[in-house]
């Protein structure tokens, strides 16, 4: 059976910078018990009042981002679609009382195919995405994870996108030459909690963990890891996949939950 996996996806320019995280994202699809039939990417760049999905026949490559080099805009990743895995999610989230809308328009930001490229880079591998409600907290997408969990007995990878931690305005002035300790204490916070099966403090992160407005001013680059949590079982285990960090504060770390990769 295939884990839920969450992963830091970082800067658009990922796939152009030679970095650990890069390498790691390069190995990993191919280091999973099995290939998935189809896959189901919660990305932070999607966000809607209430959960939605997309179902198109091919994913059209969204460039949801400026300033970059020309470069970043030429990469394509036209992965298929799949309306039906898109009606199954949102069958799954109905009976667990909660609403779903069916886009059948949109195609992957760069949440969700800044990974996929690295991962799966034949774009051969159906994807359907799911949004997130920033405005309904941590314990809304634990749910809505939960909900999800038979996915992984029909072969569907559930990939979660975000950034253990994310303070763009960190950009605007000169960045630390190395890793300071206010990200590095919020991140071990994080993989201690995790690793520990600590959901309740999880759940309640901003009020427990240190320097959480620095490294999250808001909620969003995390709470797929919420879904990845809740796919994967509260009481499952947890393996931490990757670390590392690039431009210095942004921790790029991944992690399993459940079947470890």
């Amino acid at each position: 059976m295939l884990p839920a996996i969450f992963v830091s996806h970082g800067a658009p320019t990922l796939p152009l910078t030679d970095v650990p995280a890069r390498r790691f994202l390069e190995g990993l699809g191919s280091g999973l018990p099995e290939r998935p039939r189809a896959i189901l990417m919660v990305s932070a760049h999607w966000e809607t009042v209430r959960p939605s999905v997309n179902a198109v026949a091919i994913n059209a490559t969204i460039h949801d981002f400026g300033g970059f080099p020309e470069a970043l805009y030429r990469l394509q990743y036209p992965a298929p679609g799949s309306p039906a895995l898109a009606r199954r999610v949102a069958a799954l989230l109905g009976d667990a009382g909660m609403p779903v809308d069916i886009d059948t328009e949109r195609g992957l930001d760069h949440g969700a195919w800044v990974p996929l490229m690295m991962m799966y880079p034949a774009a051969d591998i159906p994807v359907v995405q799911l949004s997130v409600q920033p405005r309904l907290g941590p314990g809304h997408h634990l749910a809505v994870g939960q909900a999800l969990r038979s996915l992984r007995d029909e072969g569907v990878l559930v990939i979660a996108s975000g950034s253990f931690t994310h303070d763009l305005s960190q950009f605007r002035q000169p960045l630390p030459p190395t890793e300071p300790d206010w990200v590095r204490e919020f991140a071990d916070w994080f993989d201690a909690a995790l690793i520990g099966l600590r959901t309740a403090d999880l759940l309640d992160y901003r009020r427990l963990a240190p320097h959480t407005v620095a490294n999250q001013p808001t909620d969003e680059h995390l709470l797929p890891l919420f879904v990845a949590l809740g796919t994967g079982g509260t009481d499952a285990p947890v393996t931490h996949l990757h670390t590392s960090t690039t431009f210095s504060v942004l921790r790029m770390d991944a992690y399993a939950f459940a079947d470890a990769a």
